[in-house]
């Protein structure tokens, strides 16, 4: 073999090698991705993860809306019942907000994004609001207190905890069968 040919050879072979490293770098990217796919859909703990995340967010489109309302009525000192209608609907219109500003940025046509918002958001919601003014109107005085009171901003922030902790597990619920924020996922 002339020292050409050697050369040839050595290029090949380099080239063959860089080949198999190549695509056993694919191959750990495919495994890895295969593995964060199934983290992100099944096992145990990511699911609750995913179940914590939908819910926080639900929460924070919630707490928005159900404080705006809290807050108007308790200023304009309207009846109980008033501002709690009040609180619950603001805490679906910020919700579905949260949830339709995701779907439209992808490129979803403004009554898609409705349509799956009502159905990632309306359960979780439900729940959420039953539990945060259950809880409101349970503890004494609290739906009465002035906005400068201590107790008014304690019940409130008890009851969106209250109301997360009681929502996360529906959510897991919803999850684990391809509803709720599963709808949601498939636009990310």
């Amino acid at each position: 073999m002339n020292h050409g040919d050697h050369a040839a050879h050595a290029q090949h072979e380099h080239a063959q090698h860089q080949q198999t490293q190549h695509e056993h770098a694919q191959h750990e990217h495919h495994q890895h991705h295969d593995h964060q796919h199934h983290a992100h859909h099944g096992g145990g703990g990511s699911s609750w993860r995913t179940a914590a995340q939908a819910t926080l967010h639900c929460l924070t489109g919630c707490a928005v809306g159900e404080v705006l309302g809290l807050v108007i009525g308790t200023a304009f000192g309207l009846h109980n019942g008033t501002t709690i209608v009040l609180s619950v609907l603001l805490a679906f219109v910020f919700g579905y907000a949260l949830t339709m500003r995701g779907v439209l940025r992808a490129g979803l046509t403004f009554g898609q994004a409705v349509k799956v918002a009502l159905a990632a958001d309306t359960v979780s919601i439900v729940v959420m609001e039953v539990i945060d003014n259950t809880a409101m109107v349970a503890v004494p005085g609290a739906m009465d207190a002035g906005l400068g009171d201590l107790l008014f901003w304690g019940s409130l922030a008890g009851s969106l905890v209250l109301a997360f902790l009681v929502t996360v597990p529906v959510n897991r619920w919803l999850i684990g069968r391809g509803k709720g924020h599963a709808v949601v996922h498939a636009y990310h």
